[in-house]
C-alpha cells in the first residue's frame, strides 16, 4: 500500500520555466535557504511557481553549499492570475509600506505603482526590496502570480503615462461621511481594468483633488465615516473593489 504523499514544507518562487521532468537550477541564496537553513537534502519535496506555469511539486536532485538543482515531478495547481487591478500608493514608513505590498499580493492585484504626491513623506524607495517582499508574500500565501513593483513616479506623470483606458478608484478622506463607496461601485460594470489610488498620511493636496476629480473614469469614494491610516485604507479599498468588481 502506497504511503500518503507529504506536502512540501517549502514554497519557492523561481524565474526558470516549469514543466514535467524540467530541471530547475538554484541560485546561491536559494540553495543556502533550502540546504543551509531548512536542512533539506536529495529527494525532499519543494513547491515551485514562476508566475506563468502554475505550481509544481519538485524534488531536490542536487544539493550543494553554493548551488543545486530541483526536478519537477507534477503540477499541483494551475496558473491563477489576479484581476486586472493596479494599486497606486504613496509610500509611508518602511514597515507600513511593506505591509501594503504584502496585503496587496494576498488580496490579489496585478501591479504595484508607488507614487510621489505633494504630501508624500518618503522621497525614495528600494524597488528591489519591495519586489522581494512581494515574492515572499506570494510564497507564503499560496499565490502563483507575483505583481511587479514599479519605480516611484510622480502622481501626475503616472496618471498620464500609465493609466490610459483604466478606471480609477480614488480614495479621498475628505469625503468621509458622504455616500457609501459600496453603492458607488455597484453602479459600475465588471470586467474593466481598474486602479486603486491611496494617498499619503497627509492626504491629497487641493490641486491633486481637482486633477483627480477632473479625470475621465475616476470614481471618488470615502472608505466609511472614519479616516483610515494609509496602510489600512489600502487593504479596505482593495477588499471593497474585489468584493464588488473583482474575483471574489
Amino acid at each position: 500500500m502506497n504511503e500518503p504523499r507529504v506536502s512540501p514544507r517549502v514554497r519557492l518562487h523561481v524565474d526558470h520555466p516549469l514543466g514535467a521532468a524540467q530541471t530547475v537550477p538554484l541560485e546561491r541564496d536559494q540553495a543556502h535557504y533550502l540546504f543551509g537553513v531548512m536542512r533539506m537534502g536529495p529527494g525532499d519535496a519543494v513547491a515551485l511557481f514562476n508566475g506563468r506555469d502554475g505550481e509544481w511539486r519538485a524534488e531536490v536532485a542536487e544539493a550543494g553549499k553554493r548551488g543545486g538543482a530541483l526536478a519537477c515531478v507534477e503540477q499541483t495547481a494551475p496558473q491563477a492570475m489576479p484581476p486586472d487591478l493596479w494599486l497606486l500608493f504613496a509610500p509611508v514608513k518602511k514597515t507600513r509600506t511593506d505591509f501594503i505590498v504584502e496585503k496587496a499580493v494576498e488580496l490579489g492585484v496585478a501591479r504595484l505603482l508607488p507614487v510621489q504626491t505633494g504630501f508624500t513623506n518618503s522621497e525614495r524607495i528600494r524597488r528591489d526590496r519591495l519586489q522581494a517582499h512581494a515574492v515572499e508574500a506570494a510564497e507564503q500565501c499560496g499565490a502563483t502570480y507575483v505583481p511587479e513593483v514599479e519605480d516611484l513616479g510622480r502622481l501626475d506623470r503616472v496618471l498620464s503615462a500609465r493609466l490610459a483606458g483604466r478606471r480609477l478608484l480614488f480614495c479621498d478622506e475628505a469625503m468621509a461621511g458622504e455616500a457609501p463607496a459600496l453603492e458607488r461601485l455597484r453602479a459600475e460594470a465588471k470586467g474593466e481594468p481598474w486602479a486603486v489610488l491611496i494617498g499619503p498620511e497627509g492626504g491629497f493636496s487641493e490641486s491633486e483633488r481637482r486633477m483627480l476629480r477632473g479625470r475621465d473614469g475616476a470614481v471618488a469614494v470615502a472608505l466609511g465615516p472614519r479616516i483610515l491610516r494609509a496602510d489600512t485604507a489600502a487593504v479596505a479599498a482593495i477588499t471593497l473593489w474585489q468584493s464588488v468588481l473583482g474575483d471574489w
